[in-house]
């Protein structure tokens, strides 16, 4: 498939949607590091079906969020980074999530159309960026839909589910982090509170305490605000495999751009090394959790 470069993006000819890190050719840890909204890879065809160039449709980018993870590898985590850019599809949304008005033609009986997320414009093939900018400038078909599923989300959700069965199997445990960032502008609780980092679990559904007591306790001992479940309890990654009475814990980790990057330039800011040492701390401390 082939891809333009709006402004730095990166481009990926045919190959895996996805890449897998680790050091050394077994995993060392139960420990499962997912990206799956720091992908830069924009298809020509969504981009000549576009509103927005490619300076506006970044905004929607979790940017550099997978360079702050890769320290990640030196405390056993394995890392899954999806390469395609969040607006061409979310895998973190059920694969047919999706809004019928976008759509030229009908979607089938089994697309879920009526969900909060695709009512904000945000399913699986988003309406809008993050700014609120609608995307695109005609109507799509399900077959476009269907096309970016089967060749994007589908292989990231396989890799994922493999990587989670080689840690059971291995060490009887699974550890699933799910990392994004979020604008500064959204960066507040529904009191209004101003937060660094946003841990969502599920409302204790997705992970044991120890999980995200460890997490809160690490970033607060380091000076950080941290929130919990407000505003992003997490979403589908860590609601369809977090279940920690089967020994898969997934924690979704929201981190503030404004910590980091220059959100106007979509680039890393000067506090991105600091910011990067920092979650050394946070990873040695998630290694270190004896799970059941």
């Amino acid at each position: 498939m082939d891809a333009i470069n709006p402004q730095g993006v990166l481009a990926l000819e045919a190959g895996l949607p996805f890449e897998v890190r680790r050091i050394g050719k077994i995993m060392s840890a139960p420990l499962i590091f997912a990206s799956p909204h720091s992908g830069r890879v924009y298809p020509t065809q969504m981009m000549s079906a576009s509103n927005l160039d490619g300076g506006q449709i970044r905004c929607s980018e979790d940017a550099h969020v997978d360079g702050l993870i890769e320290g990640g590898l030196e405390h056993g985590a394995t890392l899954l980074i999806n390469r395609f850019a969040r607006a061409y599809v979310d895998v973190n949304r059920e694969p047919y999530e999706l809004d019928q008005a976008m759509f030229e033609d009908e979607l089938p009986a089994f697309a879920r159309g009526r969900s909060a997320r695709v009512a904000a414009g945000l399913g699986a093939i988003a309406r809008i960026v993050a700014d609120g900018q609608e995307i695109y400038n005609r109507k799509l078909t399900f077959a476009e839909a269907r096309g970016r599923i089967e060749q994007v989300h589908e292989p990231y959700h396989d890799a994922l589910q493999a990587l989670i069965i080689e840690a059971m199997d291995r060490f009887g445990r699974a550890l699933v982090i799910d990392w994004h960032s979020m604008p500064s502008a959204a960066a507040r609780t529904g009191q209004g509170t101003a937060c660094d980092f946003v841990l969502g679990d599920r409302y204790g559904r997705a992970c044991s305490r120890q999980v995200i007591e460890a997490a809160e306790r690490t970033l607060s001992g380091l000076g950080y605000q941290v929130a919990r479940n407000n505003p992003y309890a997490g979403g589908y990654t860590t609601e369809h495999y977090g279940r920690p009475q089967s020994g898969v814990h997934a924690l979704q980790i929201e981190i503030n751009r404004a910590l980091y990057l220059d959100e106007a330039r979509v680039c890393a800011s000067p506090a991105f090394a600091g910011v990067k040492a920092d979650l050394e701390w946070l990873f040695a401390s998630l290694a270190a959790l004896p799970l059941a």
